[in-house]
């Protein structure tokens, strides 16, 4: 029993600045762990860490505070996108998105899993490259001048 209804179109309301900005953040973060997490799968990994490397830095307070800070500021971005003001939040995306990218593509230095890490790299470029354009054509409030 099958009744013949016009398809109707779906309601697709545009989704805020702000939400997009929060939600690629996010997206940022899980590929960050993941990959990271992955990363305990690559043959001699777990035994550098337990001689105390990590790539090629040893493992210390000053390592683990700078890896902690790393990952915090895409953290603290899914916070400041959704309640920083707008021109605050658009020039905050605009500036950490920005200094992301060689950070981001520092961790390609010296794999051996290029497709892994390369796979990694670039998901995570393209989020960056989302964040500063949904950034960079926030839309403007035309009602507000007078």
């Amino acid at each position: 029993m099958s009744a013949s209804h016009p398809a109707a179109t779906l309601h697709d309301p545009p989704i805020p600045v702000r939400a997009k900005l929060a939600v690629a953040w996010t997206s940022f973060m899980f590929l960050y762990a993941y990959v990271d997490i992955l990363n305990f799968y690559t043959p001699g990994i777990i035994e550098d860490i337990l001689d105390g490397k990590v790539f090629e830095f040893d493992l210390s307070q000053t390592f683990s505070t700078t890896a902690l800070a790393l990952v915090s500021v895409p953290n603290l971005m899914i916070v400041l996108s959704m309640t920083l003001p707008a021109r605050a939040s658009r020039i905050t995306n605009l500036v950490v998105a920005a200094l992301y990218v060689p950070v981001t593509a520092f961790n390609l230095l010296g794999e051996s899993w290029v497709l892994f890490y390369g796979l990694g790299v670039v998901l995570e470029l393209l989020l960056l490259g989302l964040i500063v354009r949904w950034a960079w054509t926030w839309p403007r409030d035309r009602s507000a001048r007078t």
